[in-house]
């Protein structure tokens, strides 16, 4: 798997978000391409933000025995897969703002580096390793920008 954290890669990952426009159409699902986006930095707002209040003690163990080998496994994910509440986005996003937010949020991540995030505490997993914070990261962006055909 390619990782956010190689600087060659992001730049690969920021070409594919920089040839998405307002007006891509996804291949599968219903979000709109700026709903997408903001879809997508909600991973990077649990990291780098506190917008998103932390599940309570019992969602955390249930989370962790439930998904968290499919969020930070290499098995791709699914079409049309279910999502966590917080990353439900049910309003028009503004395509420019969250495609900034999205490219800054990538070079933040490749700037801060794996030695960041080896052993950090996510959001709802428990302290992952880099490996696993890349999977996530990088599986997650790669399958929403190819619903979106880039």
């Amino acid at each position: 798997m390619k990782s956010v954290f190689n600087p060659a890669d992001v730049i690969e990952l920021i070409y594919r978000v920089n040839k998405l426009t307002p007006d891509t159409q996804p291949l599968w699902g219903k979000m709109a391409v700026g709903q997408m986006l903001a879809h997508v930095n909600v991973s990077y707002e649990m990291v780098f933000t506190d917008k998103h209040p932390r599940p309570n003690a019992f969602a955390r163990v249930i989370i962790k025995l439930f998904v968290k080998s499919a969020v930070v496994g290499p098995k791709p994910y699914k079409r049309n897969s279910p999502t966590a509440p917080a990353f439900l986005i049910k309003e028009d996003k503004n395509f420019d703002i969250e495609k900034t937010r999205l490219l800054s949020h990538l070079n933040q991540t490749q700037q801060l580096g794996e030695e960041y995030f080896h052993n950090k505490r996510s959001h709802s997993f428990g302290k992952l390793t880099a490996a696993e914070w890349n999977v996530m990261f990088y599986k997650h962006l790669d399958h929403h920008l190819t619903q979106f055909g880039v």
